[in-house]
């Protein structure tokens, strides 16, 4: 049978396809839920409308991500099933556990309290419904972290023993499994891109806003109203997502260091594919980018900074670094085999290593530079800073020099960038399930073992297709919606609750009287629940 149409192989792409497709939902549910979340905050604490029409603006685009995201992972889990059974049958104890876990507490929080969210503007107090949606995010959070555990698993299994009687893995200690170090610093490392996407998925649509009605200003245009009304909400949003791409880039940077130094460790043959590394070195150099094929051993020309690699490894510029070849031969050895068995994709490693790198570090850089020529005393002249919201004009006065961002190109740069670190995340996993191989439980199974005995490569055709095309009829949906809404820009006409609703026991209940007297149209059963957009 032609390897390339393998049911291995089809069952791959098809979970690599579903996986990196998913994955661009994930990382702004995560972020975008957490700095919606800050926003109302600011606007409970303030009573500022900005960060009220800030908060229902962002939380739309939450929502609409935070549905695909769930429709789109629902099928990875009938994946285990249908193409991986030998491998849900030989790891289901300890693979399932974290996976429960999220379903029941993650997945509850953000079901629950996300109704609550959206259906309470008017029904809640401020300060109970903005919990709200901290809860959410706390549940996003957790969410990730039991998933990212289980995969961890997959990456340095811990906490299990094989079973005698039935050769399966048994859990034996769940807390080994949620707290090992790989599990807290691919969580550390996930979490933190997390938020750099959505701080620059942020700073790209309020850089689009303020763009367009600085262009209509260039062009003499006098502003609308409702675009006048939005400039302060855009403003707002635009520094927020510049502080926390920073703050993010930095531990996005520092947590790949660290996680790095783990994979040096449990997963050598990984980091030296990363590096195309084929022979051991004293010290080892980090490739900066290579001319020509790096699956060819040294037939390529690269650039490379002597010692670098010995101290992302050792954090030292002198200790040796394991080669391709030497690694392979260790494995082959221990496992079995040909040495050629254990080597991954050097090209989809190597690269993938680097596209994620840059592809992340320029939205952090972007956002730097962002951060710092919007700073308040570059941001307006004094003549139009006489009030919070209002923004007449969105330049420097005349004569005086103009800050950077605010030129043509400054703000295509945030918009053009905001796409970055969707694209490193997506690289980034195809390096990491990539490297990998040929293990999918490192160590203890390979991937030719855990593929589905009687699924054929007609099935895995057809399914393959139909998630394809139904994938991609999801992208044009998501994206036309994410457009339609991001491009309308926040409602400044709608306002604020005028009164902040009280949480009263029904009439007649325990507790009634004085203090549970109120109007009979605030108990009219007909009313219908204000659906929140």
């Amino acid at each position: 049978m032609d390897l390339a149409l393998a049911p291995e192989t089809l069952a791959r792409w098809q979970f690599g396809i579903t996986t990196v497709y998913h994955f661009l939902f994930v990382p702004l549910t995560i972020s975008l839920a957490a700095m919606t979340a800050g926003l109302e905050t600011a606007w409970v604490r303030t009573g500022k409308e900005k960060y009220f029409h800030a908060t229902k603006f962002w939380g739309k685009l939450f929502l609409i991500n935070i549905a695909m995201g769930v429709v789109t992972g629902l099928v990875q889990e009938f994946q285990f099933g249908m193409n991986w059974s030998d491998y849900s049958r030989f790891v289901g104890d300890v693979f399932g556990a974290p996976l429960a876990m999220e379903a029941l507490l993650a997945f509850f929080f953000e079901s629950t309290f996300i109704g609550l969210w959206i259906f309470g503007w008017d029904k809640l107090p401020k300060k109970i419904h903005c919990a709200c949606i901290w809860i959410v995010s706390l549940g996003t959070v957790l969410s990730s972290y039991f998933i990212l555990a289980a995969n961890s698993w997959m990456q340095h299994p811990v906490g299990y023993a094989i079973d005698k009687a039935t050769g399966k893995a048994r859990l034996t200690d769940i807390w080994a499994v949620l707290t090992q170090n790989t599990t807290l610093v691919v969580v550390f490392h996930t979490l933190t891109a997390a938020f750099l996407t959505g701080a620059a998925f942020m700073v790209g649509i309020s850089s689009f806003h303020l763009w367009r009605a600085k262009r209509r200003q260039d062009r003499g245009e006098e502003l609308g109203e409702k675009q006048k009304k939005q400039i302060p909400a855009m403003r707002a949003s635009l520094r927020v997502g510049l502080v926390v791409a920073v703050i993010a880039g930095m531990g996005t940077a520092i947590s790949g260091d660290q996680l790095g130094k783990v994979m040096f460790e449990q997963q050598p043959m990984k980091m030296a594919a990363a590096e195309a590394l084929w022979d051991t070195q004293a010290p080892a150099p980090f490739s900066i980018f290579a001319v020509g094929d790096v699956s060819k051993g040294h037939n390529s020309v690269e650039l490379e900074v002597p010692g670098m690699l010995s101290f992302l490894a050792h954090s030292n510029f002198t200790d040796s670094v394991p080669g391709i070849n030497d690694v392979a031969a260790r494995e082959a050895a221990a496992y079995g085999g040909q040495p050629e068995d254990y080597i991954p994709s050097i090209f989809m490693t190597y690269w993938g290593f680097r596209l994620m790198i840059g592809f992340g570090m320029t939205s952090f850089v972007a956002a730097l530079i962002g951060l710092w020529t919007t700073r308040r005393k570059k941001w307006l002249s004094p003549a139009f800073r006489t009030g919070e919201d209002e923004v007449p004009r969105l330049m420097l006065t005349k004569g005086r020099e103009m800050s950077p961002l605010l030129t043509k190109w400054s703000w295509r740069i945030g918009i053009l960038t905001m796409g970055f670190p969707l694209i490193a995340n997506s690289f980034g996993w195809i390096f990491t399930e990539m490297g990998r191989q040929p293990w999918v439980v490192y160590g203890l199974m390979k991937t030719s073992d855990a593929v589905s005995p009687g699924v054929s490569r007609t099935e895995v055709l057809i399914s393959l297709g139909v998630f394809t095309l139904l994938y991609g009829v999801l992208a044009v949906v998501e994206v036309r919606l994410l457009t339609k809404y991001a491009k309308a820009g926040p409602d400044t006409d709608e306002k604020p609750p005028a009164k902040d609703p009280r949480l009263r026991l029904p009439s007649g209940g325990p507790g009634a009287g004085a203090a549970g007297e109120h109007d009979a149209a605030d108990d009219d059963a007909d009313k219908p629940l204000t659906f929140a957009y």
